[in-house]
């Protein structure tokens, strides 16, 4: 070893270190960070998503079929469903078959089916 060094001496050595423009698998890392970048992105938009659309659908009793009216029609249609198996099991096992029918049970039908058991 020489000795210590002068701080003009260290200075003028720092002044020398050049990263290199391009590092090996410099596009593939870009690919990589900005695909993980959008995953995360998706992921955050679709956990907001969800707590919105829970958080729009508003709480309802489930014994009452009016408090159903503010569903759209295929959500209400298995909400009714769900009522009437819980309601009366053999009235929906008597619809069962019907269910899957091209043309089966519409609302009215599962609204008169409901009536009919209260």
């Amino acid at each position: 070893m020489t000795g210590p060094m002068s701080e003009a001496a260290l200075q003028a050595g720092l002044r020398d270190i050049r990263l290199p423009a391009e590092a090996p698998g410099d596009l593939a890392a870009e690919a990589a960070a900005a695909l993980a970048l959008a995953l995360f992105a998706a992921l955050l938009m679709s956990g907001a998503l969800r707590l919105w659309t829970r958080a729009a659908a508003a709480p309802h009793d489930p014994h009452d079929v009016e408090s159903l009216r503010h569903l759209p029609a295929d959500r209400r249609r298995v909400a009714l469903l769900h009522q009437l198996k819980a309601r009366s099991p053999e009235r929906f096992a008597a619809l069962r078959g019907a269910l899957y029918r091209p043309g089966g049970l519409g609302l009215a039908d599962i609204e008169a089916a409901m009536s009919r058991d209260d």
